[in-house]
């Protein structure tokens, strides 16, 4: 008596939820400890930086794969407070109007390792705001791992070759046979746009409802919950797989350097901080000399001195040792190391930045255990409550002692 299917329902369907949210943050948690040892690395192989699809400065692999980290961390995080803000026990709302009888919420919701009851009977059965959350959550994450792949199917091309996936994560031509494809990559891409897709269908299953209990909301709008996290967990299976066994082509990656003028900034910075040159002009005089050298086919290193004077002396500037500075500006190690800043490409900034993410992600393991730890006691304490109901019950009715006789004895765990 005094009980309702509505809340029964919302209570088993926000469990499974938060069961699906837990198995695939142990997932991310694993691409992210291999995303940061690759990074490790690879934080001193210098390769091109691109700024609107053309080369902009030095980086590193383990720097872009450093960014690929924090990202994931920021999921983690998202998630972690998705979780607890999803961990309420509907059951106990009723229908919709709460019940007659004084139910302890209070300890069902701990019984089904919840760490509250949902304080409001209409939202505990109405809402399914958490349903979209989690699809949020895998929409935005697929987003991001979209542009990072784009960056790997860019490095991977013949163009490029900065990567390279051993043949079993490779594909071939069936005309070409000169071709090593990689469709692993385009299959995560490709995989990425189902998460988006899966969380506009719970929107669009919820938009424009009542809000109360209905089929619409309880049912159609949750459909395809569960293909969202199988989509979300082989996507994340398969790059982790990829970060797993990539390799990083050094030789061509520093040739690519050496052959673009990527250290027009770094020029533009020694003219104004040598020569008080001002930063506006000294970025003019860069460039221009950056068209003069490339005109007379000078490589950046070691450049055209007699250029670079020419183009200063158009702007009123006499330079004593154009040599010098040319030599530091397109130095593609000592662009590297330049940059001071937090969080630059730096190796030692990489470095200090990826010992951070690892200490993050060590606290981010500890709160899932946590979080896992409290739903494993809840479910052994229920069972300790069922089976001592299940005595008690045996007792009352003289069927103890025949349930012991047939070794028909169910013990909490078996």
């Amino acid at each position: 008596m005094d009980r309702s299917r509505n809340d029964l329902q919302a209570c088993a369907q926000v469990m499974y939820g938060r069961d699906q949210l837990t198995r695939f943050a142990d997932a991310l948690l694993e691409l992210a400890d291999v995303t940061v040892e690759l990074a490790g690395a690879t934080c001193d192989m210098p390769m091109p930086g691109y700024t609107h699809f053309q080369a902009a400065q030095v980086i590193t692999p383990g720097f872009h794969l450093a960014a690929v980290a924090e990202h994931l961390l920021h999921t983690q995080r998202r998630l972690v407070q998705t979780y607890d803000g999803i961990d309420a026990c509907p059951l106990g709302a009723g229908a919709m109007a709460g019940q007659e009888l004084p139910w302890d919420r209070d300890r069902m919701a701990r019984l089904l390792g919840f760490s509250r009851p949902q304080p409001h009977a209409l939202t505990a059965v109405a809402s399914r705001r958490w349903s979209a959350e989690l699809t949020a959550e895998l929409s935005l994450l697929g987003t991001a791992l979209s542009r990072f792949t784009t960056d790997l199917l860019t490095w991977g091309s013949s163009e490029y070759g900065f990567i390279e996936l051993p043949d079993e994560l490779s594909g071939i031509s069936s005309a070409m046979p000169q071709k090593k494809n990689y469709p692993v990559l385009e299959r995560i891409r490709g995989r990425t746009a189902h998460l988006t897709a899966f969380h506009l269908d719970v929107l669009l299953g919820q938009r424009n409802t009542p809000f109360c209990n209905l089929v619409e909301v309880s049912k159609e709008a949750g459909t395809h919950l569960l293909n969202a996290f199988d989509s979300a967990h082989g996507t994340v299976r398969l790059l982790t797989e990829v970060l797993r066994r990539l390799g990083f082509r050094p030789a061509t990656m520093r040739a690519a350097c050496e052959r673009e003028f990527l250290g027009g900034f770094n020029l533009a910075n020694a003219l104004t901080l040598t020569g008080q040159v001002p930063w506006r002009t000294a970025q003019v005089i860069a460039g221009r000399y950056v068209v003069l050298a490339a005109a007379a086919g000078a490589a950046p290193a070691p450049g055209r001195p007699d250029l670079l004077a020419g183009a200063a002396a158009e702007h009123g500037v006499a330079l004593t040792a154009p040599e010098a500075l040319l030599a530091a500006a397109f130095d593609v190690d000592l662009g590297l190391r330049r940059m001071v800043s937090a969080g630059s490409a730096r190796p030692a900034s990489v470095r200090e930045l990826l010992r951070a993410q690892r200490e993050e992600l060590a606290l981010l393991r500890t709160d899932w255990a946590r979080r896992a730890r409290a739903v494993r006691a809840a479910a052994e304490e229920t069972d300790r409550a069922l089976y001592a109901e299940a005595r008690a019950q045996d007792r009352a009715t003289g069927r103890e002692e025949a349930s012991d006789a047939l070794g028909n004895d169910v013990r909490p765990g078996h």
